[in-house]
């Protein structure tokens, strides 16, 4: 079982009217709604026509947007998607001048072998009692262990509710959290003590979007460890009426209009020549927008290239129980250099005169994923999934801001870039072979496939 990169089965629809409501951000869009409307179908139909196989589908020139989830297919070890191509690429065959298949097959079976090798020597190390309770769990990630890679607090300075935007209705989000704050022994979190809220796109308890598998998967992922992350924090999921770009930015801006601090995406659709018309949608000044930066390697990803969040790309993370061992880059995890996007201020490197993404990184790799209860149904399962993707680090990065306490001080993505010394440097990895280097080989400071690095401590954020 894997997904990665797969569509929503519900029609899209071309423009949702913005309904008048209570909240001020939602009505100061309603006369321009039509005209940006226009303006998008007008600029992005040519995009459609010229986008490459496998990029983001468009609904009369809307973009649709796919989840950046990532879950692991327990007998080949790998997503289960049309990326064999993509992960050709990735492959270096020594002393070949072209990749044959032959080189490509044999380096690809060489790292499957090599991450067994060092799986098994994690487990051997792992016995006696610690190692009986770890077994005990679901396989992946837990919340101790997540804390500890970081050295993360477990709690929160001040009161604080991170929104988990996403598309469609996952009817069991609350129930399923239920069984993962029990499973891991987290403090309840549910709508009757108010720290769980669930909402319409537009902020409403009624009507809710009609429910999709896959983005049910997603919002579990979401949900369960911006939880496991910050256990005093306050959860608001926000359900977007459909994938269409517009419902999921309405869901963005009715987050913040509910009083969210910070606001995770782990969403993503292909860079098109409109999307700066779309920038200021993402503007909050006082709120962390993350946005997960895709699982295509070295291929940006829009939200992620906005200049107003923060781009959180991924990486393999080896763990001996909730001591971390190693971290490196994951070499699907979305990264490069925007073809629209301004470089913004505060990123100063030299190889990329437009938007570098990501600015931040954390665990995505589905071989060292988060276990994740859903019990809705994902491909006729139900239950305890491990799964990974850039979706498993946007959440992480909004909740380890959540327990800085200082969204308000935030400046779109700039605030770990003035603290790099107090994160992780990733230094080892790469997802792909690129020129400057470093913008697919990690590196000391700033590189293309981690950014500035990996969350050590709140300090860098």
């Amino acid at each position: 079982m894997g997904i990665y990169g797969l569509r929503g089965r519900v029609s899209e629809k071309v423009f949702r009217g913005v309904r008048t409501g209570k909240y001020a951000v939602v009505r100061r869009r309603r006369a321009a709604g039509w005209y940006l409307c226009v303006v998008l179908v007008v600029g992005l139909l040519p995009g459609a026509l010229a986008s490459k196989a496998g990029g983001s589908a468009k609904v009369g020139g809307i973009p649709t947007a796919r989840p950046a989830i990532c879950s692991l297919n327990s007998a080949a070890g790998t997503c289960v998607v049309p990326t064999a191509v993509a992960q050709k690429k990735l492959v270096k065959c020594a002393g070949a001048r072209k990749q044959s298949k032959s080189c490509v097959a044999a380096a690809l079976k060489a790292a499957k072998k090599k991450a067994a090798r060092r799986k098994a020597a994690a487990k051997k190390m792992l016995k006696g009692s610690a190692s009986a309770k770890l077994k005990s769990l679901p396989d992946g990630l837990g919340p101790s262990q997540i804390r500890g890679a970081y050295n993360l607090p477990s709690v929160a300075p001040r009161a604080q509710t991170i929104a988990i935007v996403t598309a469609f209705d996952d009817p069991g989000a609350e129930s399923d959290l239920g069984v993962y704050s029990s499973t891991y022994s987290l403090p309840p979190c549910t709508s009757a003590n108010g720290c769980f809220r669930k909402v319409n796109g537009l902020g409403q308890a009624r009507p809710l979007p009609p429910a999709n598998a896959t983005w049910a998967l997603e919002t579990s992922l979401d949900v369960q460890i911006a939880y496991a992350v910050c256990p005093n924090c306050k959860i608001l999921l926000v359900e977007a009426a459909s994938a269409s770009v517009l419902d999921l930015l309405d869901a963005v801006d009715s987050a913040v209009a509910l009083g969210a601090n910070e606001v995770s995406n782990s969403w993503v659709v292909d860079e098109f020549s409109s999307e700066t018309i779309l920038d200021s949608r993402l503007d909050h000044p006082g709120v962390v927008i993350t946005a997960a930066s895709g699982d295509r390697a070295n291929r940006v990803q829009w939200p992620a290239s906005s200049p107003f969040v923060t781009a959180v790309g991924g990486t393999t993370l080896t763990m001996l129980g909730n001591v971390r061992v190693s971290e490196s880059a994951w070499q699907l995890g979305g990264s490069g250099c925007s073809r629209y996007e301004s470089k913004p201020t505060w990123q100063i490197d030299s190889g990329c005169s437009r938007r570098m993404v990501p600015d931040v990184s954390a665990v995505g790799d589905p071989s060292t994923g988060a276990a994740v209860y859903d019990s809705y149904g994902y491909s006729s399962r139900r239950g305890w999934f491990k799964t990974g993707g850039t979706s498993f680090g946007a959440p992480i990065i909004a909740a380890v801001y959540a327990l800085a306490g200082n969204a308000d001080q935030v400046v779109a993505g700039s605030y770990p870039y003035a603290h790099s010394g107090s994160l992780f440097d990733v230094r080892s990895g790469a997802n792909g072979s690129c020129s400057p280097s470093y913008l697919c080989t990690t590196g000391t400071g700033y590189d293309g496939p981690t950014g500035v690095g990996s969350p050590n401590g709140t300090s860098g954020f």
